[in-house]
């Protein structure tokens, strides 16, 4: 789109077989190009997932074979991407959580490294992954007149992660996930997504992992809150366009961010 963007929600079921999700992250990719797709969002752990935890024997270079793949894939597809991965941690025996963001060149234009480890509901990411600085600078990516901020699956709980990349200039809320399932979980990761949407007038992609142990049920939730996409529990891709003028006129209409009295600074 010559000033929005249209977007591919890629919800994909994540083995621990390496070359098997590279094959399904081809297929989605196929099918963003099929649509003139601008971005494909993938979840986290799009390289590798395993419901009983994650860990480091999954870690890959950024010159590994997933983040190649991915390179390679936006490429020759010419569709922008937004996927999750482990990287090697400085930690001996720890992974890091992160999320990569390749241009439709190919070009690797930046990672973020999970801040917030998922240590709840029983979970304990923190015993084999290290967290992302939360001083870091914020993963922004520019597409289509919109600037699209990356943030993943815990973080949705935490309001200042969000918050953060607003007042870094985006204007949509990624979230790759792999949303734990269980009692309420569901409901908490759409109410989550709908309250970051509301109270930034934000657009926010929030996209899951299908299969066993998580929730999938990606949803995008529009700047006023509302939900104008969302998928069941199976895998599937889905597409919509975002407009910046729609968004310009909630946050036209409901200046909540220019009402705000607090700014967000990062613990030490």
């Amino acid at each position: 789109m010559a000033d929005g963007a249209r977007v591919t929600l890629g919800q994909l079921e994540v083995s621990t077989d390496h070359a098997a999700n590279l094959v399904a992250v081809r297929s989605a990719f196929r099918e963003a190009a099929r649509v003139h797709a601008d971005l494909l969002v993938l979840p986290e752990y799009a390289a590798a997932f395993d419901p009983g935890g994650t860990g480091p024997e999954h870690a890959e270079p950024l010159d590994g074979s997933f983040v190649t793949g991915l390179r390679r894939l936006a490429r020759e597809h010419g569709v922008a991407a937004v996927a999750g991965t482990l990287l090697p941690a400085a930690v001996p025996g720890k992974a890091v959580n992160a999320v990569v963001a390749v241009d439709a060149q190919g070009e690797l234009a930046g990672v973020y490294r999970k801040v917030h480890l998922y240590d709840a509901f029983g979970h304990r990411e923190s015993d084999r992954l290290e967290a992302g600085d939360p001083a870091a600078e914020p993963l922004v990516l520019r597409l289509g007149g919109l600037a699209f901020g990356v943030m993943t699956c815990y973080d949705l709980r935490f309001p200042e992660s969000a918050r953060r990349l607003v007042d870094a200039g985006a204007d949509v809320l990624v979230v790759p996930a792999a949303w734990a399932a269980g009692p309420l979980k569901a409901d908490h990761w759409r109410t989550l997504a709908r309250a970051r949407a509301i109270e930034n007038t934000a657009v926010v992609l929030a996209v899951g992992q299908a299969g066993r142990g998580v929730t999938g049920r990606s949803l995008l939730v529009g700047p006023d809150g509302q939900v104008g996409l969302e998928l069941g529990e199976e895998a599937e891709l889905r597409s919509a366009d975002l407009d910046p003028s729609a968004l310009a006129a909630v946050r036209e209409r409901n200046p909540s961010l220019a009402n705000r009295r607090y700014a967000v600074v990062p613990l030490g």
